[in-house]
């Protein structure tokens, strides 16, 4: 018996201890977004009196040395909506660059998981020494890091005549190998037995891949939409280099680069960047968890 407590004794400090080293660093993560949501609701003086020196220009036109220290300042002195009234209101710039990124990033999620299903499916249903080659050269592209590509990207679309439209940005990511990469891992996932079933009942291709393969690996698909959206919601180097037309560029670009004239609108606007990426994975974490661990496999 006296050892029995003592191992729950020494349990209950273990987890103890595990709870508050998790939780200290789950407040040091939410850090920057509490500071981010809080200070939309300051004044611009306000916030130009806190965090004015960081984005002031020096006499050259670069970064101006900081002389004093800056203090993170989390609770305003009075709570404003000032900021949310210019940019809903007073700043339409803002909405059409946040209606850019949704325009963006929607039709490259969608096409993308429609064609990333289909060539997966054909992945994972043939075999052969052609396959393992083009699949090979899937995985070298997914390797690769974008900036890699930036420039091949760029002579490909001035060849077909699309820089500086919304093409430049859709085609290079509705073709990304990273969707086609993990479905095919999910196809392959899928017993063989229940394909030879579906086949010996007199199933067609296209029946096996809509009402078989594609059913089971939904998760898989929510998954993956998800980590897509995230990754495209913050695009930032394609449309600097695809499109010149600053009215054509998304959110993302304009949270790259605040100059010291917009410091007060930037915390209002990156609140308003932030809820659909956080919407979508409140409403999708079952699907992103479930999808990542199931591995599109049949349950027991």
């Amino acid at each position: 018996m006296v050892k029995d407590k003592k191992v729950k004794f020494r349990e209950r400090i273990h987890i103890g201890t595990g709870t508050l080293i998790a939780a200290f660093f789950a407040a040091l993560f939410l850090l920057p977004i509490i500071l981010t949501i809080t200070n939309s609701f300051m004044s611009a003086s306000e916030i130009n009196a806190n965090y004015g020196a960081v984005f002031a220009t020096g006499e050259r036109g670069g970064r101006a040395f900081i002389e004093k220290t800056v203090t993170l300042k989390f609770i305003p002195d009075m709570v404003s909506f000032t900021q949310y009234i210019n940019v809903l209101i007073k700043s339409p710039e803002y909405l059409f660059k946040f209606w850019n990124s949704v325009i963006y990033v929607v039709p490259i999620v969608v096409f993308q998981l429609v064609i990333a299903s289909l060539a997966a499916y054909g992945f994972a249903r043939c075999s052969g020494k052609v396959k393992t080659g083009i699949f090979f050269a899937y995985i070298i592209l997914m390797l690769t890091p974008y900036q890699v590509t930036l420039v091949p990207n760029f002579l490909v679309s001035n060849w077909l005549h699309i820089l500086n439209t919304r093409w430049a940005i859709w085609l290079p990511g509705i073709f990304s190998p990273f969707a086609v990469f993990l479905l095919t891992k999910y196809f392959k996932r899928i017993p063989v037995s229940v394909i030879e079933a579906a086949e010996i009942d007199g199933a067609t291709e296209w029946q096996i891949f809509s009402k078989i393969c594609m059913p089971l690996c939904k998760n898989g698909l929510f998954s993956i939409a998800i980590l897509l959206f995230i990754d495209y919601w913050n695009m930032v180097e394609q449309p600097l280099i695809l499109l010149n037309d600053e009215e054509m560029h998304p959110l993302s670009v304009f949270l790259s680069k605040i100059n010291s004239g917009e410091i007060s609108l930037a915390f209002a606007v990156a609140v308003i960047y932030m809820i659909p990426p956080l919407l979508l994975f409140r409403y999708g974490e079952d699907y992103l968890v479930e999808g990542i661990t199931y591995q599109g496999g049949i349950k027991g």
